[in-house]
């Protein structure tokens, strides 16, 4: 995996290189002795890659030295910055040249991406670690999904369910209540009718001589329950049975029972009375 980086970082370091050494031949070979400025151009090359294979040895180590990526940075920029004045002071081929003199800074770049590279590389095995919990994360996803479509779907199916029985059954009660309007409707015909009248008439007892009944139609319609007050209307005990009663129970057990227990036995019992008349019967007692 350091191939993507390191390749491109050395093939441009050698390239500036030659470059820088070339230029400074070129340059300085006209004012002085060539090999002056061969010295010079593998002086200004030398510096550069030594800093470079020491900042290379730190960076194995895990360590790092601003000084030494200065003084990197400072051979690069000297490297950068003659390839520029021999680019200005060239009569031809200026713009060419100058297109170039951005090497050294440009191989100084990537080792720079290639040691971000290093810091933050990661091991085979820490990398299939972080594709597993990756690929179990989208399959957790899937399957949340899967089951959320599902649910939608059954919520879907049951709510049509439920509508279309619920039409079914207001289809239902609707002619149900059609054909009881049509019955009644044919009754209150024939009790209204003439003929059905009179026939229905005979048939009917009378009540009272000489009088003859009205066939009446049966009542449709809600029925009222009967209240407890209609039930006790007529009281079958008096107050001195009912307090006799209330006596025996409340002193069948010793202690005597409290009023809940002993209503609770009076009506267990079979006896009926309402709450205030067996409260009043109770307080009489117990005075």
């Amino acid at each position: 995996m350091n191939a993507k980086t390191v390749l491109p970082a050395v093939a441009m370091t050698a390239v500036s290189m030659v470059l820088t050494l070339a230029v400074v031949v070129m340059w300085l070979g006209t004012a002085v002795p060539w090999p002056v400025a061969v010295v010079v151009g593998l002086g200004i090359d030398g510096g550069w890659l030594a800093t470079l294979a020491y900042e290379r040895r730190l960076a194995a180590q895990g360590d790092h030295n601003r000084a030494v990526t200065a003084v990197g940075w400072s051979f690069g920029t000297l490297a950068t910055g003659v390839l520029v004045a021999h680019a200005l002071t060239a009569e031809e081929s200026a713009g060419a040249w100058l297109a170039v003199a951005w090497l050294p800074i440009a191989a100084k770049a990537l080792w720079l991406v290639h040691g971000l590279w290093e810091r933050t590389a990661l091991t085979p095995v820490a990398l299939d670690a972080i594709r597993g919990i990756q690929q179990e994360a989208r399959d957790e996803a899937a399957v949340a999904r899967a089951r959320l479509r599902a649910e939608a779907a059954t919520e879907e199916t049951r709510l049509t369910a439920v509508t279309e029985a619920g039409a079914r059954v207001a289809r239902v009660q609707a002619r149900t209540a059609q054909t009881l309007s049509s019955a009644w409707s044919t009754l209150e015909t024939a009790r209204q009718g003439e003929d059905t009248g009179r026939a229905l008439t005979s048939v009917t007892t009378r009540v009272t001589p000489g009088v003859t009944p009205r066939w009446e139609l049966p009542v449709w319609g809600p029925s009222e329950p009967l209240t407890a007050r209609s039930l006790e209307a007529a009281p079958a005990l008096t107050n001195d049975a009912l307090d006799v009663i209330v006596d025996e129970i409340r002193t069948s057990e010793t202690p005597a029972l409290s009023y809940r227990e002993m209503a609770a036995r009076f009506r267990a019992a079979g006896h009926s009375a309402s709450e205030v008349r067996l409260r009043a019967a109770w307080k009489r007692v117990v005075a």
